[in-house]
């Protein structure tokens, strides 16, 4: 994964937030500055910061019978390619379950072998 140039231009504590947004995947607000174990006021600072760089999304919302927000990395930071071989989408996306004896699951292992 390439690193942008706003994530060089981050802070320590914003770079630990960045990443436990894109561990979790996303995380309301009101518990990322918990997790992060700094003020609501910091919390908030770092991810407006993160916003303003486009490195994640925010989006109003209420958790627990509050007004918070919902942090949630951008897709672009999303690592698509990982679910290709080739051309091919994994079969595994969308469907219930994949029988390993398919001609598309087959397929798809194949070219994901060639890519090596």
């Amino acid at each position: 994964m390439s690193v942008s140039e706003a994530e060089v231009d981050l802070s320590a504590d914003e770079q630990r937030g960045l990443e436990l947004i894109k561990e979790t995947g996303g995380i309301h607000q009101s518990d990322f500055w918990k997790e992060l174990d700094i003020s609501s006021r910091k919390g908030s600072r770092i991810a407006e910061k993160l916003v303003d760089a486009e490195l994640i999304n925010r989006e109003q919302t209420v958790y627990n019978g509050h007004n918070t927000y919902y942090l949630e990395p951008t897709a672009k930071d999303l690592e698509f390619r990982l679910l290709m071989a080739g051309d091919l989408l994994s079969p595994f996306i969308g469907e219930e379950e994949v029988d390993p004896q398919s001609d598309s699951f087959s397929q798809w292992l194949m070219n994901l072998a060639y890519e090596e």
